[in-house]
C-alpha cells in the first residue's frame, strides 16, 4: 500500500495544528537554496530601502521646522549632539535660509531615488527567485508523480493531481519568496520606526504602542479562521477540476449520451461550492485587514490628540509632530504587513501540506539497491505460484496460483470470460504491480531484482485503446525511441502498415494528431501504436485486445502489422475474438483467476471445456448475424 498520510485539518483538536507549521515552511525555504545569492541581494535591497525610507519623515519634519523657523527636529538635535556640536536650539536651523531649504529638498530627492533603485532590485530579484522556485517545485513534483506506480493513479483523480501542480503551488509561491523579504523589510521599518519615535518623544511613543495588543489579537483570531476556509477552498477547487477533467477527456461519451447539461450542472454545483468558499474567504479577508487597521488608526487618533496637546504646550515642535505622524503611519503599515504576511503564510501552509503529501507518497514497488543487469534478454517469462489481489476491491484473489512459462519467441494467447484476470496477469509483466504471493521471472531473474525502468525497456505494450500524445505522427512513433532518425521512424511506419495513410495527409509525418489522437481513426491509432512498439524493438510484447474495437478492414491491416511485430518476440496476446489467436503457439484459458486449460487450438476443441464453449458461442453468434 502507499504510505499515504491524511491531510491535516486546520480545525483538528491538536493545538499545534492551529499554529503555523514551521517544519513545512522550512521545507519550502529549502527550495530557495539554488537562488540564495539573489534572495540575499533582495533581502539586502529591502533592508536598505526600508532604512532609506525611514529618513523621509525626518527630512519632512526638518523641512517644516526650517520653513517656519521652529529649528531642527528632536532627532536631528539628538544626532548632532551625539556627534559633538549640538546646540540647545537643535543645530542652528532656526535661522535657516532658502539655501537650507534647497539642501533639504535635494536630500529628499536623493532619498526617493535610492528608494526607487532598491525597490527595482528587490522586485526583480524576488520575481526571479519566486518563479524559479515554483518551476523547480513543479518539476520535482511532476517527476515524482511519474515515478509512482499505476495503482496510485487508479486511486486519484487526474483533476486533483493537476490542481496540486497549478493552484496549490501558485499559492505557495508567495510564501517561499515574498514572505522572507517582507519580513526583513517590515522588521527594519517597525524596529527602526519605533526607535526614532522614542528619540522624538518617549511619552507619545508609549501612547502609540498601547494599541499593539489589540492588533495582535485581531491577527490571531482572523488568521486561524482564514487558514481553515482557505484549505476548504483549495480542496473544493481540486474536486471541481477533477470533474471538469473527466468530462473533457470523455467528451465523446458525454455528447453521445447527450449528457452535456448533466455534466455542466455537475460542474456548476462544484463551482458553486467553490464560489461559496471563496466568498467566505473574501468576507474574512474583508474583515481581517480593516479590523487590524481600524484598531491601529484609532490609536493614531489618540496619538494626534495627545501630540496636539504637547505641541500646544510647546513641548513638541510642529515639524516633529508631522515626523511622528508619518513614522506612525510607517509603523502601522509594517504591523498591517505583518498581519497580511501571517494570513498569507496560513494559506500557504494548507497548500504546502497537499503538495508535500504527494511528494512524500512512497511507492509499494521497492527498487533493489543493487539491481541485476539483464544483458542480452532472451525473453523467457515464468509465473511461479502467483497470487494477486487489489487491496481496495475486497479479499478475493484476482489471480490465484498462476503457474505459466513462456519460452523465448513463443506466442501465448490468454482467453477467458471478462473479469477472469487476463489483463491483470499481463500488467504484472511490466511490474505495474507486484504479486502478493509467488514470483515472476525474466530469464530466471525475479522481476523485483531488476531496475523497473530497465525491465520496461524490454517490454512493449499495444493496448485496446491506444493513447497518442498531442504532437505529430512522427513524435508519437518516435516515442518508442526518442533518438531514432526520420528514416527509422518511416521504416517502422511501413512495417506497421501506417505509411500509406500517413503520406496521404497534407503534412505527412508532421500531421498533428490532436489530444489523445482524436484526429485519427481507431485503426490508424492502432497502427501508429504498433509502429511505436516496432521502433522500441522490445523482447517481450503484450497485445491487450489490440484489434477488438476495429472494423473488419482495419482489423486485417492491424493484424498484418501485428504479425510482423510478433516475429521473434515473446508475445502475450489477450483476445476475446478467438479467431485472432487460432495460430498461437499456446492458448491459455483463464477463469476466476486460475488457469483451467492450456494447449493449441485443435487440442482444446477436442478436449472440450470452457474454451470449446467460448469458441462455439462466438461462432454461433457470428452465424446468427
Amino acid at each position: 500500500m502507499f504510505a499515504r498520510r491524511p491531510l491535516p485539518r486546520p480545525d483538528d483538536a491538536n493545538p499545534a495544528d492551529r499554529r503555523i507549521d514551521l517544519g513545512a515552511l522550512r521545507r519550502l525555504l529549502r527550495f530557495t537554496r539554488p537562488y540564495a545569492g539573489r534572495l540575499g541581494l533582495a533581502l539586502g535591497a529591502s533592508a536598505l530601502g526600508s532604512l532609506v525610507f525611514l529618513a523621509f519623515p525626518v527630512i519632512v519634519g526638518d523641512l517644516f521646522n526650517t520653513a517656519f523657523g521652529a529649528g531642527g527636529s528632536s532627532l536631528t538635535s539628538w544626532a548632532t549632539g551625539v556627534g559633538g556640536g549640538a546646540s540647545e536650539t537643535g543645530g542652528g536651523l532656526g535661522n535657516a535660509t532658502a539655501a537650507d531649504l534647497d539642501r533639504i529638498a535635494l536630500v529628499l530627492v536623493v532619498v526617493f531615488v535610492l528608494n526607487a533603485v532598491t525597490a527595482y532590485v528587490r522586485v526583480y530579484q524576488l520575481a526571479y527567485v519566486g518563479e524559479g522556485v515554483v518551476a523547480d517545485l513543479r518539476r520535482d513534483l511532476f517527476a515524482h508523480l511519474l515515478s509512482l506506480p499505476v495503482r496510485f493513479f487508479e486511486e486519484r483523480k487526474t483533476g486533483e493531481i493537476t490542481s496540486r501542480l497549478t493552484s496549490d503551488i501558485a499559492t505557495i509561491q508567495a510564501a517561499v519568496s515574498n514572505v522572507l523579504v517582507q519580513l526583513v523589510s517590515q522588521s527594519v521599518s517597525l524596529v527602526g520606526g519605533v526607535v526614532v519615535l522614542f528619540v522624538i518623544n518617549a511619552r507619545l511613543t508609549l501612547v502609540m504602542l498601547a494599541v499593539l495588543p489589540a492588533v495582535i489579537v485581531a491577527a490571531a483570531v482572523f488568521g486561524r479562521r482564514l487558514r481553515r476556509i482557505s484549505t476548504a477552498f483549495q480542496d473544493q477547487l481540486a474536486a471541481a477540476n477533477a470533474r471538469a477533467e473527466e468530462a473533457i477527456v470523455g467528451v465523446r461519451v458525454v455528447q453521445s449520451f447527450t449528457a452535456e447539461r448533466f455534466e455542466a450542472q455537475r460542474y456548476g454545483e462544484a463551482i458553486a461550492e467553490t464560489f461559496a468558499s471563496a466568498l467566505r474567504r473574501a468576507r474574512v479577508r474583508a474583515l481581517f485587514v480593516p479590523s487590524v487597521f481600524t484598531a491601529f488608526f484609532l490609536g493614531i487618533g489618540l496619538v494626534l490628540w495627545f501630540g496636539g496637546r504637547l505641541a500646544l504646550a510647546g513641548d513638541l515642535p510642529p515639524g516633529d509632530l508631522i515626523t511622528f505622524l508619518l513614522l506612525t503611519v510607517t509603523v502601522a503599515g509594517s504591523i498591517g504587513a505583518f498581519t497580511g504576511l501571517y494570513s498569507q503564510v496560513q494559506e500557504a501552509v494548507g497548500a504546502s501540506r497537499r503538495v508535500f503529501e504527494l511528494l512524500d507518497t512512497e511507492t509499494e514497488l521497492s527498487e533493489p539497491e543493487a539491481p541485476v543487469a539483464l544483458g542480452d534478454v532472451r525473453g523467457e517469462v515464468r509465473f511461479e505460484g502467483v497470487r494477486f489481489r487489489y487491496g481496495d476491491r475486497g479479499d478475493d484473489w484476482v489471480l490465484d496460483g498462476i503457474d505459466l512459462a513462456a519460452r523465448p519467441g513463443e506466442v501465448v494467447a490468454l482467453v477467458g470470460p471478462s473479469g477472469a484476470g487476463k489483463s491483470t496477469l499481463v500488467t504484472l509483466i511490466s511490474r505495474f504491480h507486484d504479486p502478493v504471493e509467488g514470483r515472476i521471472t525474466l530469464d530466471g531473474v525475479d522481476l523485483r531484482d531488476l531496475d523497473p525502468r530497465a525491465l520496461r525497456s524490454h517490454v512493449g505494450v499495444v493496448p485496446q485503446e491506444t493513447l497518442l500524445f498531442s504532437g505529430t505522427i512522427a513524435d508519437n512513433v518516435r516515442y518508442g525511441r526518442p533518438e531514432a532518425s526520420d528514416a527509422e521512424v518511416e521504416a517502422a511506419a511501413v512495417a506497421a502498415n501506417a505509411d500509406g495513410f500517413v503520406r496521404a495527409f497534407p503534412d505527412g509525418y508532421a500531421t498533428v494528431v490532436g489530444e489523445r489522437g482524436v484526429k485519427l481513426s481507431g485503426g490508424q491509432r492502432q497502427r501508429i501504436a504498433i509502429a511505436r512498439a516496432l521502433l522500441k524493438d522490445p523482447r517481450i510484447l503484450v497485445l491487450d485486445e489490440a484489434t477488438s474495437s476495429l472494423d473488419s478492414e482495419s482489423e486485417a491491416l492491424v493484424q498484418a502489422a501485428l504479425d510482423h511485430l510478433m516475429r521473434g518476440r515473446t508475445t502475450f496476446v489477450i483476445a476475446h475474438r478467438l479467431s485472432t489467436v487460432l495460430n498461437a503457439d499456446r492458448i491459455v484459458v483463464v477463469d476466476r483467476g486460475r488457469i483451467v486449460q492450456a494447449g493449441r487450438h485443435a487440442e482444446l476443441l477436442a478436449t472440450g471445456g470452457l474454451y470449446a464453449d467460448l469458441y462455439e458461442r462466438q461462432f454461433r453468434e457470428a452465424d446468427d448475424r
